[in-house]
């Protein structure tokens, strides 16, 4: 079964002394259609703690799918918990513990805090920040190498932008955005050592208003590039780009479809997958307290996707040979420093 538990019925009902009602009352209105296997997942029960909603076609629904995925691989017992606040982290994790799942992913760098300080707590349940930085005896971190991928990014942006000002717009500014920021400037200067990146942290991955205003700065600013990761947010950065004649990047999910007239190619994660295949190890009993890095190696999991029309064969062919490079280690990303700052670059065998 899948389990969806509304944020308010969720915090009235956390507690040990209301759980089973609560438990009846999610399965008797949200039952999935697909059955569970109970043959190979019975007792192993994996949660999920979403920031925003799973029908965003981007970093929630991805998560969304792999606990899904999960559920069909293992026959493992799912629930969901979406747009959960920052200030409701701790409390979202600590009521999915204590009714006692195995397994709880938390959806985001911005829960790092909230797992670190129930984790202790609840030592017989394993913890995972998807694009965490944490790690400790039953807390793990699942990032895909979210900079490998930008860097293609702006190997394309580089080629195609007429101003020579590309643009990067995130919601929060954390690990893993910092690094897909670097991989893009990496990428682009690759092919222009002089070309302007600038970048702008909305501060919601889901306001978007606050996206389509930060966009149109951007290209008020010169910019006729933009990367973007939002969730619900990124349509309106694609939308506006669109509207206003320049170019831009999907992200998570392919979005071409969005706004075809706009979008290069997209930074495919398929965290489905990545989820999927840390769940598999947990079940297994083989998941580490560490820091799981998923690359370009993993075709399946972190790759490009489909081109546009404005992007030029030469273009493509040329990002897709730079990509097998990195597969091959032929390019590397090294640990550095850059303006007293702890970063990493390039380094070409």
């Amino acid at each position: 079964m899948i389990l969806n538990f509304n944020r308010r019925k969720f915090i009235l009902y956390g507690s040990a002394t209301f759980a089973t009602s609560l438990l009846l009352k999610a399965c008797s209105s949200n039952q999935s259609t697909t059955p569970t296997v109970s043959s190979s997942g019975e007792g192993f029960k994996i949660a999920i703690a979403l920031p925003g909603v799973i029908t965003d076609k981007a970093w929630n629904q991805s998560g969304y799918e792999g606990i899904n995925l999960a559920k069909q691989k293992l026959g493992a017992e799912v629930a969901y918990l979406e747009q959960v606040a920052q200030a409701d982290q701790t409390e979202a994790l600590t009521d999915f513990a204590r009714q006692g799942y195995n397994l709880v992913f938390a959806h985001g760098g911005q829960f790092d805090a909230a797992i670190e300080q129930v984790a202790a707590q609840f030592k017989n349940t394993f913890f995972v920040g998807v694009n965490g930085n944490s790690k400790g005896e039953n807390i793990a971190s699942l990032r895909l190498d979210h900079l490998q991928g930008s860097y293609l990014c702006g190997i394309i942006g580089a080629a195609i932008t007429k101003s020579n000002k590309l643009a990067y717009i995130a919601g929060q500014e954390f690990l893993a955005t910092q690094e897909e920021l670097r991989g893009f400037e990496l990428g682009a200067k690759s092919v222009k050592p002089n070309i302007q990146i600038v970048s702008t942290f909305t501060g919601n991955w889901n306001d978007v208003a606050k996206a389509k205003e930060a966009t149109l700065a951007l290209i008020s600013s010169g910019a006729d590039v933009i990367y973007q990761w939002l969730d619900s947010a990124s349509p309106a950065v694609l939308q506006a780009a669109s509207d206003k004649g320049v170019y831009a990047f999907g992200n998570t999910k392919d979005q071409l479809d969005v706004a075809p007239k706009a979008v290069l190619t997209s930074a495919v994660k398929r965290l489905d997958i990545a989820i999927a295949y840390i769940a598999e190890l947990a079940k297994q009993k083989q998941l580490k307290g560490q820091i799981y890095s998923i690359g370009l190696e993993r075709a399946d999991i972190l790759s490009l996707g489909k081109f546009g029309s404005l992007v030029p064969e030469t273009v493509k062919q040329n990002a897709l040979k730079v990509k097998q490079e990195i597969v091959d280690k032929k390019i590397t990303f090294e640990n550095c420093q850059e303006a007293g700052k702890d970063t990493r670059c390039v380094k070409k065998a």
